[in-house]
């Protein structure tokens, strides 16, 4: 993929988190089943990482349920992460050391924001793969997940699996919508349309980039980033199958 069509694809899905961020939390007041399943695997304690985390439902879930250790969540959006800051004054002091941290994995030097000496038990990154474009800048993501954790650590994650559902797949746009051609995009890259749009907000469509991986080449990706998948499933929405999650283990 070209760098011109990279830069169009992160800069509309910047623009969409802009104009639609109180929208999109508001849909993503709970974790998902697939994420609670997660959250039940692992051990209460421990130095975790959380990419994307949005506006900081899985923190105030593992402060709800008494973890301990720390947790770190990185969002590029300015707006995701003060709602992030705005749930946790409502959540009463835990054990767990809680802080949110605005960087984007698109840049080459977010993991400076985030290491760590003694580096990190696990990284998580539910739904947030899929909205990079080019399985170079994945590969290259993955890549520097892998630097951060301890020998042995855990790379948890989830991918939009839209295609199970009738509903979603009408939201499925043209590339022409954009001025993009098919042949500017790789196989498995979707542009689809936002429909939630809040009380006395103007009516106004939400495009996004969403690349819909297959097995196959995430089992590529882990591979040549240094990891073994360990167990997969699927979860969540229509069906429970609008959510596929992985566990990845560090090789080394």
């Amino acid at each position: 993929m070209r760098a011109e069509t990279i830069q169009k694809l992160l800069e509309l899905n910047h623009q969409f988190y802009r104009d639609f961020a109180t929208a999109f939390a508001a849909t993503r007041r709970r974790i998902q089943p697939g994420v609670r399943r997660i959250l039940a695997m692992l051990s209460p304690g421990g130095n975790w990482l959380d990419l994307g985390c949005g506006s900081g439902m899985l923190a105030m879930e593992w402060i709800r349920s008494g973890h301990s250790g720390s947790y770190t969540g990185l969002d590029f959006s300015a707006q995701l992460l003060q709602e992030a800051q705005n749930n946790l004054r409502n959540i009463p002091a835990s054990d767990l050391q809680v802080q949110f941290i605005q960087a984007d994995l698109t840049h080459n030097d977010w993991t400076e924001h985030v290491n760590r000496s003694d580096r990190w038990d696990g990284v998580l990154a539910f739904a947030v793969l899929h909205h990079i474009p080019s399985s170079a800048l994945r590969q290259k993501i993955l890549n520097q997940v892998h630097t951060l954790l301890k020998p042995s650590g855990w790379f948890i994650h989830s991918e939009w699996q839209f295609h199970h559902s009738p509903r979603l797949l009408k939201r499925i746009l043209p590339w022409q919508t954009i001025g993009l051609k098919p042949n500017d995009v790789e196989d498995g890259d979707y542009l689809l349309d936002w429909r939630h749009i809040l009380p006395g907000q103007p009516a106004k469509r939400g495009l996004r980039y969403v690349h819909l991986f297959n097995r196959q080449e995430l089992k590529v990706l882990a591979s040549e980033s240094g990891f073994q998948i360990i167990e997969e499933f699927e979860s969540d929405g229509e069906g429970n199958k609008l959510g596929l999650y992985q566990v990845w283990q560090s090789m080394c």
